[in-house]
């Protein structure tokens, strides 16, 4: 069961890339789509069996992959209760991605190779959580950064998509060093990269070697503590490339030049959950690295706030949502830094059902805007998409937090966003205030933009030209039932799950795949939370719904002013913290600069100079003289044959008289 599940999508990949030509757009549709589906049906299964039905860990043997020296890596699949919870949102979100991809790639001439890639996408993600050792998880790794480069990039033609796919693959190229690096610390340090050895001996490692340092890094010596920091700190280096944390992030809003589903299919379910599911798969090695864990803290509350504070003033509708995403993956890391590794993941996985909605539903209201993505350029389109506006309305309600303080009744990203928060405060860390303010100052940001989407989009007075509204008009079943689905999610998971992922049954359900604190600790611990703690993030939902209801439906001149009033500030945000202007003045320009001088000067003016081109023209420059020789006249053949008698007998004379 577990190797459909993995390597359907494979298949589905190889037929609709190699044969799409020969089976037909259509049957390639068909193929790939009822893969995903059977892969999501057997992932459901999965998740239950190992979740609810007392199933225990096991491996997969696939084959012997590599064997050199003292490593020994074999292709296996680790199935436990985080892989089968990442198994349920890779491919359930990727079913549901591919099915609306039928109705909104429906016009375009290359919908195999499109399919094809989406399928690719998918198998790789979930190679890397299924891995069981860091070398197969790279070998996913490294896959999704390939898709997402294919994908982001597919119109091809257009020099927007092209720099946005050379900017992704760039950007992680730097995180994917670090993880790359992470992975030759662990094997040094631990003599192993397969998962069962580093967690077997990751609780006693601080423990051995009397006080020796274990690593001599250019003449520094590292102590095992000291070097077991050094190494989660690399390894969190990739997660921050993978999952946009803050200065890796540049690449994640460019990515929104991929059409839409891809937007989906990235930001919910695939290659920015990498970095998250990364650090909870490694958590019983981070929770030896204390030092390493307030630094996740400090990136991820920071990241929160500051995607936040961009998505403010973005006006096109999928670079909201996008930043939102690098957002809520701050919370993600927050809950990590913290040791809520249980609410980190439950925020994922929740995140998957309204993230992948908003997605869809903002690829709904371009397909009925005729390809329009500036929100000042719509408005009044509630009465004529009505299915689409409430479906999004849902999962802005999932993600700004809605719900009733001190119950759990909510919609999913009210028990999961909320535990975090939560969690943030109640951590045994001296960052504990700073994450919290952090991310309830994140919460109302996040209710402010969310909300200011709907309102731009929905309602008001259209901004579009008549003949744009004319031709409004709701997507087709096909792009629609994969909203009702997601809906679903984002409505009811959150209190259908609670209590398995970081409540009372939380042991018994992760049984071990992540480190867990003892329940009772984490029951005592949300037990204790003081009130105003815990109503801070519905406060929080509330004003940022007011204050956008205020700026753009009660007083819409109001955000004008604003903008004039602090234009300073609104500069700097819409400029996005200017980051990729700094990166461009410190390391893109040198880097360039750098690269014309050795072109110009060293290629151009000494090696192509003095070596073959200088060779070429000299070579050049003789053959030139010597077919000069070549006039085709009788009479100079025959004054140089003369020549060459005189010659000859001159020779001969002095040659007798010397003789």
């Amino acid at each position: 069961m577990y190797i459909a599940i993995v390597f359907l999508p494979l298949i589905g990949a190889i037929v609709a890339g190699l044969f799409g030509r020969s089976v037909g757009a259509k049957n390639a549709e068909y193929i790939t789509c009822g893969f995903m589906g059977v892969s999501a049906v057997l992932s459901w299964i999965a998740f239950i069996s190992m979740g609810f039905g007392g199933g225990e860990g096991f491996h997969v043997e696939v084959m012997r992959w590599m064997t050199s020296g003292d490593l020994q890596v074999n292709w296996q699949l680790r199935i436990d209760t985080l892989t089968t919870v990442m198994l349920v949102v890779v491919t359930t979100v990727s079913t549901l991605v591919h099915v609306y991809s039928i109705g909104y790639m429906h016009d375009d001439p290359h919908k195999q190779r499109f399919f094809s890639y989406l399928s690719l996408f998918s198998f790789a993600m979930l190679m890397l959580v299924t891995s069981n050792n860091l070398l197969q998880m790279f070998f996913g790794w490294e896959g999704v950064g390939l898709a997402s480069y294919l994908l982001i990039g597919f119109w091809y033609k257009r020099p927007s998509a092209c720099a946005a796919a050379m900017k992704a693959f760039i950007v992680n190229r730097v995180g994917d060093f670090g993880f790359a690096l992470g992975i030759f610390a662990v094997f040094v340090l631990f003599g192993s990269i397969s998962f069962d050895t580093i967690f077997a001996n990751a609780p006693d490692f601080l423990n051995g070697g009397n006080g020796e340092p274990v690593i001599n890094l250019f003449g520094l010596e590292l102590s095992r503590q000291g070097a077991l920091t050094g190494t989660c700190l690399l390894l969190f280096m990739g997660a921050m490339g993978k999952s946009a944390q803050f200065l890796l992030h540049t690449w994640l809003p460019d990515a929104m030049e991929g059409p839409t589903p891809v937007s989906a299919l990235i930001h919910a379910a695939t290659m920015v959950t990498a970095g998250v599911f990364l650090v909870a798969r490694m958590s019983p090695l981070f929770e030896q690295a204390p030092v390493a864990l307030e630094f996740i803290t400090i990136v991820g509350s920071f990241t929160a706030f500051f995607a936040a504070t961009i998505g403010l003033v973005q006006t096109d509708i999928k670079r909201v949502i996008a930043y939102s995403t690098c957002s809520q993956l701050g919370y993600m890391f927050a809950a990590m830094g913290v040791g809520a590794y249980g609410a980190g993941i439950f925020h994922l996985f929740t995140h998957a059902f309204f993230k992948a909605l908003l997605f869809l539903c903002a690829g709904s209201v371009i397909h009925a805007v005729h390809d329009e993505q500036d929100m000042r350029r719509m408005g009044g389109l509630r009465k004529h998409i009505p299915k689409t506006y409430w479906t999004m309305v849902i999962g802005t309600l999932a993600l700004t937090g809605f719900g009733i303080p001190f119950t759990l009744i909510g919609t999913a990203g009210f028990i999961s966003k909320d535990a975090i928060i939560e969690a943030s405060l109640m951590a045994d860390t001296p960052l504990a205030g700073f994450a919290f303010w952090m991310l309830v100052i994140a919460a109302i940001l996040t209710s402010f933009y969310s909300w200011r989407l709907i309102f731009m989009t929905f309602h008001g007075k259209p901004r579009a030209s008549a003949d744009v509204m004319h031709h409004v008009h709701e997507s087709p079943n096909v792009m629609l039932v994969p909203l009702y689905v997601l809906s679903i999610g984002a409505l009811f998971a959150g209190m259908i799950f609670k209590g398995f992922f970081f409540g009372h049954h939380y042991e018994e359900f992760w049984k071990g795949s992540l480190f867990t604190l003892p329940a009772n600790h984490l029951v005592e611990t949300y037990e204790n939370i003081p009130e105003w703690a815990s109503l801070m993030p519905f406060l929080a939902m509330a004003i940022g719904f007011v204050v956008a209801w205020y700026f753009y439906i009660r007083s819409p001149e109001t955000p004008r002013r604003t903008a004039e009033q602090f234009w300073g500030l609104h500069r700097f945000l819409l400029n996005k913290w200017y980051i990729d202007e700094l990166y461009d003045f410190l390391f893109v320009r040198p880097v360039k600069r750098l690269g014309t001088f050795l072109w110009k000067q060293g290629d151009g003016a000494t090696i192509d100079h003095y070596g073959p081109d200088g060779v070429a023209a000299r070579v050049q420059d003789i053959t030139g003289r010597v077919v000069k020789l070549q006039s085709g006249y009788l009479y100079h053949y025959a004054f140089a044959m003369l020549i060459g008698v005189a010659a000859l007998v001159t020779w001969m004379m002095f040659g007798s008289a010397i003789q």
